[in-house]
């Protein structure tokens, strides 16, 4: 009953919230958003419905790019909380928005183990190196974010965006 009671208390407080979509930017999404449904909900492309976030509920590909869009709106903890429940527990780019939810929410080590585990996966995927060059910087590790930003470089470039905005974290940092 109390799980109930919860629920419908959930849905009252989402209702307003999912009145219009809400997009993020950035992060290589490739233009790829999902309207807000609020805490506790998660958009299903499949009904065009808000569906309860339980584990099965919507394809894993929902949940990353609704995962992603509350990381990046700094809602680090709903966003920890969608980003769980995707089937394939190996994504990258799922492993990728679990560290950085969780490095922005002040648990830094345990977002260095999600991209450390994104990286044994996808050793290519430079907005993972990006990231985890930012976690360095954070914990005052100015080495361990040129040795990022050097894999970066190797894998696409001075050009690419991840290069461009760990090189600018790294030349404004005072450690």
């Amino acid at each position: 009953m109390r799980n109930c009671i919860a629920l419908i208390a959930a849905f009252l407080v989402a209702t307003p919230l999912a009145a219009g979509p809400v997009f993020a930017a950035g992060g290589s999404s490739g233009g790829n958003s999902v309207p807000s449904c609020g805490t506790g909900k998660i958009y299903d492309k499949k009904t065009k419905k808000c569906v309860a976030q339980k584990a099965g509920a919507v394809d894993d590909e929902t949940i990353y790019l609704t995962g992603r869009q509350l990381a990046q709106s700094a809602n680090y903890e709903e966003a920890i909380k969608v980003l769980s429940l995707a089937e394939n527990k190996s994504d990258p780019r799922i492993l990728n928005y679990l560290g950085y939810s969780h490095r922005k929410a002040g648990r830094v080590l345990v977002g260095l183990g999600y991209y450390q585990e994104a990286l044994r996966v996808d050793p290519n995927y430079t907005l993972v190196r990006e990231y985890l060059g930012e976690a360095h910087l954070q914990m005052g590790d100015l080495a361990g974010a040129k040795v990022q930003l050097a894999e970066i470089e190797k894998r696409c470039g001075t050009g690419c965006e991840e290069y461009k905005d760990l090189a600018g974290q790294i030349a404004s940092y005072k450690g």
